[in-house]
Order: C-alpha cells, then sequence, then structure tokens
C-alpha cells in the first residue's frame, strides 16, 4: 500500500527512495550477507587475476588496465567487507570460498593461456555476471533496510561497467586479428561454473553439474618475468642515462623535461615488478593489497603521464624511445618479495630529499613545458603517498627504519644489470637515441638542435654508482 503523505510536496524518505520500492520484502541480513560474500570474492579473485596478468602480459595497453582494474577491484573489495562486518558477522569468514564453482571459475581464468581467453573470462563472463548479480541485488533488496549496500553497489557498478566496456573493446580489436580461436567448451565451462552459484542464481537444488577442469587442471605458477610487445623492440638498452641529463647543469630545463617524460613513462616496469610482492606475499591484512595495488596503479599512471608527454609534443615514442625493462626483470627474478619490497623503499627514501622529486618538480616548471609540471607536481605527491605506505608496510619488519633502510641499500647492491653482458650475449647494442628523440622535439618547437645537445651519451653503467639513490625506475 502507498499513502502520500509528505508535506508541501517535499520528497520524502530523504528523496532517496520511493514508498513503494521501500515496502518490498526484500533480502534478510541473512541472504544479503550470503551474497555480499559471493560478490566480495569475484572482486577479490578478479584483482589477482589482473595483478598476477601485469607482468607476463605484453601489450603495454593491457598492462596498463589491469593496472587500474586491479585498483578498482581492490577498493571495491574494501568497501564490501567492511560491509559485511557491520551485518552481525563476527567471525566474517571473508577468507572462506564462498561456493566451490566461483573458485573454478577463477582457477580456469587465471590460467589462460592467451590474453584473448583472459580477456574472454573476465570482460564476456565473469564481469558481466557480477553486473547482473549487483543489479539484481538493486532490484529485489529493500533500498531503505539495505541503503547501505544498496550505495556501496551503485559505487562499484560505475567502475564495473567501465571495465566491461574496455573489455568488450579489446575484444573487438582482437577478434579482428585472432578469428580462428573457438574454444567453445572452455566458455561452457565458464557459465557452467556461475550456473551452479545458488546463492546468486536462486537455484537451489542439491543436484549441481560436475565442472571437469581444463586449463586448471595444473596449478597455475605466477610469471613475473616482464613481457612487452613489439613497440619495445630494445628492452636491454641502457644506453642514454635520465639521471645524468636530468642532473648536468649544461642542459637546458626544456630538453630535460624530455628526460622526464621518458622517466616517467620507463615506470612501465614498477608495476611489473609490484605485481610480483603483491602475488608473492600472501597471509597479509587485506588493507596491505588495497594500499600496495592503489601504489601499483599510480606508477602506471606516470608511465601513461610520460606517454601523454610525448604525444602532447607530437614525438612516435615507440620509435624515438627505447624503453628497457631491465630494472623490473632483475628484480623479479634476482630477489625475493621482501627483498623487492626493500629495493622499493629504498628508492622511494632517496626520492624524499629536495635533490629528488622537488628538484623534478623545479625542472618542469622551469622547462615552460605546462604538462611537465604538471605531471611532475602530482608525482611528487604520490611519491610522498609512497613512502608513506612503505612504512606502514615495510618498515615493520624491522626494528626501526634505519635497518629497514640499510636492508633495502644492500638489497639493492646484489641486483645485477650487467650491461656487457647483454652486449655480449646479443640482446642490445646500447643505441644512444637521445639524439633522435631531441631531434623529433626540436621539429615539435619549430627549432634548429643544438649540436652541443646532440652530443649527450652517457651510458647507466658508467654512472650507476655515483646515483645510487637515484631511481633507476623513476
Amino acid at each position: 500500500m502507498t499513502t502520500n503523505i509528505s508535506f508541501q510536496n517535499i520528497p520524502p524518505l530523504a528523496g532517496a527512495f520511493t514508498f513503494e520500492e521501500s515496502q518490498r520484502p526484500g533480502l534478510s541480513v541473512e541472504e544479503c550477507v550470503k551474497r555480499l560474500k559471493c560478490y566480495h570474492y569475484i572482486l577479490k579473485r578478479s584483482h589477482q587475476v589482473l595483478n598476477n596478468r601485469i607482468p607476463s602480459e605484453s601489450i603495454y595497453e593491457l598492462k596498463m588496465a589491469f593496472s587500474l582494474h586491479s585498483h578498482y577491484c581492490a577498493e571495491h573489495v574494501s568497501a564490501l567487507r567492511k560491509r559485511v562486518g557491520e551485518m552481525r558477522e563476527p567471525p566474517l569468514g571473508l577468507d572462506n570460498t564462498p561456493d566451490e564453482h566461483l573458485e573454478i571459475l577463477f582457477d580456469e581464468i587465471i590460467a589462460a593461456p592467451s590474453t584473448k581467453e583472459l580477456l574472454i573470462g573476465l570482460y564476456e563472463v565473469s564481469f558481466p555476471f557480477l553486473r547482473s548479480s549487483l543489479q539484481k541485488h538493486l532490484d529485489i533488496t529493500n533500498p531503505l533496510a539495505d541503503h547501505p549496500s544498496v550505495r556501496i553497489i551503485r559505487f562499484a557498478l560505475l567502475e564495473i561497467d567501465e571495465m566491461i566496456s574496455f573489455g568488450k573493446s579489446c575484444l573487438e580489436s582482437i577478434s579482428k586479428k585472432d578469428k580462428a580461436y573457438n574454444n567453445t567448451s572452455w566458455i561452457d565451462l565458464l557459465n557452467e561454473c556461475l550456473n551452479n552459484v545458488s546463492d546468486l542464481t536462486n537455484e537451489q537444488s542439491t543436484k549441481k553439474t560436475t565442472i571437469n577442469r581444463q586449463y586448471s587442471a595444473e596449478p597455475y605458477q605466477y610469471d613475473g618475468v616482464p613481457n612487452r610487445d613489439e613497440r619495445f623492440p630494445d628492452p636491454f638498452n641502457m644506453g642514454v642515462n635520465a639521471e645524468a641529463f636530468l642532473y648536468d647543469e649544461s642542459y637546458p630545463p626544456e630538453t630535460k623535461a624530455l628526460m622526464m617524460f621518458y622517466k616517467r613513462l620507463r615506470e612501465i616496469d614498477v608495476p611489473e615488478m609490484m605485481s610480483s610482492i603483491i602475488a608473492e606475499t600472501p597471509g597479509k591484512p587485506w588493507e596491505y593489497y588495497q594500499d600496495m595495488t592503489r601504489q601499483l596503479w599510480d606508477e602506471a599512471r606516470h608511465a601513461m603521464m610520460g606517454e601523454v608527454g610525448f604525444v602532447n609534443l607530437g614525438i612516435n615514442w615507440p620509435k624515438e624511445v627505447m624503453i628497457n625493462h631491465t630494472w623490473s626483470l632483475a628484480l623479479n627474478t634476482q630477489l625475493t618479495p621482501k627483498e623487492r619490497h626493500a629495493v622499493l623503499y629504498f628508492i622511494e627514501q632517496g626520492l624524499m630529499p629536495k635533490t629528488g622529486k622537488r628538484f623534478e618538480w623545479e625542472v618542469g616548471r622551469e622547462s615552460k613545458n605546462p604538462l611537465s609540471a604538471l605531471f611532475q607536481d602530482y608525482d611528487w605527491a604520490d611519491e610522498v603517498l609512497h613512502a608513506r605506505i612503505g612504512r606502514d608496510w615495510y618498515v615493520p619488519y624491522f626494528n626501526n627504519p634505519k635497518e629497514a633502510i640499510e636492508y633495502g641499500d644492500a638489497c639493492w647492491s646484489k641486483v645485477l644489470m650487467d650491461w656487457n653482458q647483454y652486449i655480449n650475449e646479443g640482446k642490445t647494442k646500447h643505441h644512444n637515441w637521445w639524439p633522435g628523440l631531441y631531434e623529433a622535439a626540436c621539429k615539435s618547437w619549430g627549432i634548429e638542435p643544438n649540436p652541443e645537445i646532440l652530443k649527450f651519451n652517457q651510458s647507466y653503467e658508467t654512472i650507476r654508482a655515483d646515483l645510487k639513490t637515484i631511481s633507476a625506475s623513476g
């Protein structure tokens, strides 16, 4: 029954609900919690899939998108955990698997052998299922009684729709090149898993389909070796050292802005490395994974800042700039997760003094390049946050901050990036790409190149010891 008792036509019920929908029987607390735990599990496993596939995925745009989408998932996981904790649920049981079929689903997706199958599993199967389940929750729950859940779901749907749209675009593009894929049995397996999730499908039959695993028949193994697409033809190239250029007073600020765009774009390797820390550090509170994933996404943002800086100047960066992966490759293959975190923290602390991020921001301002100044401003702010994340989650391993920094220094000293070995093995000639980049920028600026500036050619190898506290990754 609906009776309009509003005063002077002021919307009743805070303007957020109607009397009609607020009288729905809705979901009980118990039913609501069961559903929330399923959403939580789907997002948590989606976070794992996205994070774990960052290094091995070769396509740059997908590395960046996986970094963002893992951040989205981590944030929504946190919101759902908080909501479940408000609903008479101690102990929460959020580390338990709510349904074995969801476990099989994500075991299959994370083990998908191709990019196309990974995208299908996430963006055509699991995220649309999650979206329809969340929408159904909104349709049947009592929005007044369950408003905290409703609000969380509405926010989640905004970003889930964004992720689905991205995945659809990617699959349309990939399908044009890869029309041969036709593993319908695997897609049927994924859908059958979802059909058996009774807490979300309302199918309460005790008889469920037996699922025979395909890709997850063998346990999934994390692959931390970074992979890059064909726009990164020389990933071992260390022929140009941006730090040497930035701290050389003989070069003008406008040219230093180019090197800072390069430094930012080079930060592709930080998400690749941080993915390995997150993937190989089990048993932490969820807040650890949330914070570390936020930092991972920030580092991906920094890489895209560099990309945008070059695009703004009309520079074809894949042609003019050789972005290496030596840092993430070395850390992921030579150090333990704790040692990688130690190196990350040690580098972050080296960026805090005035010779670090503040210096780069000042150079950006002096360069008269508005994007350089803006990007360095936000990059500096992000690094302050990252230093705090390090203090929260890395420093507690030690008795005091001094020990934490000393351990990071020792771990950084263990990392081997052998200039001559890369040459001897035929992996690179350490080509000096600076002249080509500078000439392309001069063309954009409408000026003639300065012959003295063209001469820059200082290798990473020759100055590594002197610049040890300056990040090799940005």
